[in-house]
């Protein structure tokens, strides 16, 4: 059984040039381990609209440098030659390796390729694509993953209104079928006359997110994380650079460390993330809690004293701060089909256009039509981006620039004595209170999840807890104009109004409910909120019953 592995593992051997993953290899052919390698060469690390990504290791089933020569050859026979790729790396294991290595495929390809100066922030690469007038970027980070895993992210360039943003169908599909021809990557020519750029490349992406709609107070006392990630040395020189108090960041968090060793997974949306930047903004009395995720493209955000905004409370927030400073019928603010009904009903109140998307900046940043302008775009799980009159600076979600708007936004609310949990209920009054909600089976086996949403399709519930089912979409065949998705929404009536929506993670193994209560709200917003909590609770023991039980 394991015979063909052993041949596969041995060709691997062959053409791989890392000392690491060959000695890992060659211990497993050692030990006869088969289902060590089965598992590396059974299957291979599929290359979608979210690029790579995976656990390091050696094999076509994990990441190491084999994988990516072979993606970066891919890339650049989709490009063709004579094309510029700007290239960006976070400080994860191996990370800055990977970029080397596609800067020589790409080189060696007849492409130009410039490097980043460092380790920097996503959104930094992500603006770099449009600044230098690349025709892609590249950026090798594995976000919010465990310590174990690393990706590849694809993003396009060019002068058209989607220039930075996220590859989206066809083009993985291509770059996928030029990735098939590529052959031993030992065979490969590489290159070495890439360039590495200096740090103006930093400047150039901060004189843009300076003008963003940030408010006009700079009076907040902020407390802040990278949670081991890279964010720190671009946020701190952000606040600087717009007259904001420098923040008080997480000592213990603070410097770059691929091991993530204060947190069990680097992700600030986890439990027990945000802990020590809780802690710490208790001490000193901060106004705001920040946190980004690793790579610095996501925001979390936390009231001392108070309670974690949610991502829906987070984008209903800077939503409304933006309109209030943009202009014209034109606007449009987007978010997706699990984020909450909120940015909606801002939309109409504000006379702007409104759309929802699948799940994913790639197609947030490409919502709307012809004549529409948008001026901001949210999904749930902390993604913001912001833009203001002259347009969107980054095309992608941006944990720095929506931090800025965050501080901004806490200082407006300091001057009357107030917080960010206060702009939040005054929201509520206005819209209802939207309160969410999370539910996440992670799996070791993803057909536990392929499993669940047939049975779900094929036995649709009449009601989750006390609510009963009153709509059921399914967005397999497309819906609404949007591209078909493994994802289920019910809207449920009853006691309360809700929603209820499912879909697998596209990046890790884990089924995803993302739950939804509205109330309407009266002055005292305190037992609204007790209700709502309430709701959720019987929400989510009723979608925990759907997933698989041990």
């Amino acid at each position: 059984m394991g015979e063909p592995y052993r041949e596969q593992a041995l060709a691997w051997l062959a053409q791989d040039p890392d000392p690491q993953t060959r000695a890992e290899l060659r211990a497993l052919l050692d030990a006869g381990d088969d289902d060590a390698l089965a598992d590396r060469f059974g299957s291979r690390l599929e290359f979608g609209t979210a690029g790579l990504r995976g656990a390091l290791g050696a094999g076509p089933n994990r990441m190491n440098r084999v994988t990516v020569m072979r993606a970066a050859a891919g890339v650049a026979h989709w490009l063709g030659p004579g094309r510029t790729v700007v290239i960006g790396y976070d400080a994860r294991h191996r990370s800055a390796d990977f970029a080397r290595d596609t800067a020589a495929v790409l080189t060696g390809a007849g492409c130009t390729a410039l490097m980043l100066p460092g380790p920097l922030p996503t959104p930094v690469l992500v603006h770099a694509v449009r600044e230098q007038g690349a025709d892609a970027g590249i950026m090798v980070t594995a976000s919010h993953n465990p310590p174990q895993d690393n990706g590849y992210k694809v993003y396009i360039g060019g002068t058209g209104p989607h220039a930075g943003s996220q590859i989206a169908p066809p083009v993985d599909t291509e770059i996928s079928a030029a990735i098939d021809t590529v052959g031993p990557v030992d065979e490969l020519e590489l290159g070495t006359d890439w360039t590495v750029l200096d740090d103006q490349v930093v400047d150039h992406y901060l004189d843009a997110i300076t003008d963003l709609p940030l408010g006009a107070e700079r009076d907040a006392t902020v407390v802040y994380t990278p949670l081991h990630g890279i964010g720190r040395d671009t946020l701190v020189k952000a606040f600087e650079w717009t007259g904001f108090p420098p923040p008080t960041v997480v000592l213990e968090q603070a410097d770059p460390d691929p091991d993530f060793p204060t947190v069990a997974f680097p992700n600030p949306e986890e439990p027990g993330a945000m802990d020590l930047v809780l802690a710490a903004g208790r001490r000193v009395g901060a106004d705001v809690l920040l946190a980004n995720d690793p790579d610095a493209d996501r925001l979390a955000v936390a009231v001392p004293e108070r309670r974690r905004l949610t991502g829906d409370e987070v984008g209903g927030l800077l939503a409304e701060h933006v309109l209030n400073a943009t202009s014209g019928q034109d606007r449009l603010v987007a978010t997706t089909i699990v984020s909450a009904g909120l940015l909606a009903k801002i939309a109409a109140a504000h006379g702007v256009r409104y759309a929802e998307t699948l799940t994913g900046f790639k197609w947030l940043i490409r919502a709307g039509g012809p004549g529409d302008r948008g001026v901001f775009a949210y999904e749930e799980a902390l993604g913001y981006c912001l833009g203001d009159d002259n347009g969107r600076p980054v095309a992608d979600k941006d944990g720095i620039s929506a931090a800025l708007a965050v501080a901004g936004l806490a200082a407006e609310a300091k001057r009357e004595g107030r917080t960010l949990c206060d702009l939040a209920d005054d929201q509520a009054r206005r819209y209802g209170l939207h309160a969410t909600g999370q539910v996440a089976l992670r799996v070791e086996d993803r057909t536990q999840i392929t499993a669940v949403m047939n049975r779900l399709r094929t036995e649709p519930p009449r009601s989750f807890g006390p609510l009963a089912v009153e709509v059921v979409e399914d967005f397999a065949a497309g819906r609404n104009g949007l591209p078909p998705a493994d994802a289920l929404r019910y809207r449920l009536g009853g006691p309360a109004r809700a929603r209820v929506a499912l879909r697998p993670s596209g990046t890790e193994p884990k089924l995803k409910a993302y739950l939804e209560v509205v109330l309407p709200v009266d002055a005292d917003i305190h037992p609204v909120r007790a209700a709502a909590a309430r709701h959720l609770g019987d929400l989510e023991h009723a979608v925990k019953r759907l997933f698989p039980q041990d």
